[in-house]
């Protein structure tokens, strides 16, 4: 059924003449009874009833018409819901512990009147998660994604580039460390637990290794960050890597050190996704704010070389 054609029966008969339809719709009084006479033609029905003073509707037309009206109104809802800024825009976050969450958190903070979801996807890798966005199951999504792994109609932008610390028990020999350079950990087991292969932070954390000789694992199961703050605190060997917008609290008697990394500074570098031509009045906000008002990326930066380029300015 044409949509338009339902929208002017309704016209007409709340109007009761074709010229007044028209002028509503802002189509000419011929189109009106091209669309009335269409719609009567599907429907194998007269609507309306046609008289000196204009026009009702008849028997059939009166059955119709608080059809029309619900289905015109049902659209109309439709539309709403799906309008840019109409709803709340749902941001990927990956971790809530980890610097996309806390950033999103600030730029949430300093934009009260902001509606947004901050959810997380769980397992799915980089890619995935493209393509989650890609079919709406988000709106945008913040990831480390190698530029030639963008799929047609998303836009990648990095926004984020998190440098990395040494997160380590007191009595570790780096513990009083104003800072390491990444090279210095070679020898010095690196435990993050919960890397899973397949995912963007394993090629990450894969290509860290090999770039400065380091030994990185995630052997042994997960229980937790809880967990990993309490092996840290009781160790002397043991160490992870932690991004400096990173949120994880620990009791107070561990006294766990954050060690910065320098010469080079190795960043993780978070990529927002969202769907090419996005509109949603958020977003844009939340990309200005992003350029704006995120940290200072250092000088002397290591990334890997397949992400995507950061665009300043």
């Amino acid at each position: 059924m044409d949509v338009e054609a339902l929208r002017t029966f309704v016209a007409v008969a709340r109007t009761g003449q074709f010229q007044a339809a028209a002028d509503e719709l802002g189509i000419s009084q011929q189109a009106v009874s091209k669309r009335i006479a269409a719609l009567e033609r599907h429907l194998g029905a007269a609507l309306l009833v046609r008289t000196s003073r204009g026009s009702r509707p008849s028997l059939d037309g009166q059955v119709l018409l608080p059809h029309a009206r619900r289905a015109l109104a049902a659209l109309e809802q439709a539309e709403r819901a799906v309008r840019p800024g109409s709803r709340p825009l749902r941001v990927d976050v990956l971790n809530r512990r980890i610097a996309p969450a806390q950033a999103v958190y600030r730029f949430y903070r300093s934009h009260p009147g902001m509606d947004l979801d901050a959810v997380t996807l769980g397992g799915e890798n980089a890619v995935q998660a493209a393509h989650a966005v890609l079919e709406g199951t988000v709106d945008a999504s913040f990831r480390a994604l190698a530029a030639e792994r963008v799929p047609a109609g998303i836009s990648a932008e990095r926004l984020l580039d998190v440098p990395l610390e040494l997160l380590v028990g007191p009595t570790h020999p780096l513990a009083d460390a104003p800072e390491v350079r990444p090279a210095d950990l070679a020898g010095h087991r690196i435990w993050i637990p919960g890397i899973r292969p397949g995912t963007e932070w394993a090629e990450f954390y894969r290509a860290l290794s090999e770039a400065f000789g380091l030994s990185i694992d995630a052997l042994g199961p997960d229980f937790g960050d809880e967990a990993l703050m309490d092996a840290l605190a009781d160790s002397a060997s043991l160490a992870t890597l932690v991004g400096g917008g990173d949120r994880y609290l620990w009791p107070q008697g561990h006294d766990l050190r954050r060690v910065p990394l320098r010469d080079p500074t190795p960043v993780y570098p978070h990529v927002l996704l969202s769907r090419s031509g996005e509109r949603h009045p958020v977003l844009t906000a939340l990309r200005e704010y992003l350029r704006t008002s995120g940290p200072r990326t250092p000088d002397d930066v290591w990334t890997p070389d397949w992400v995507v380029r950061r665009t300043d300015g």
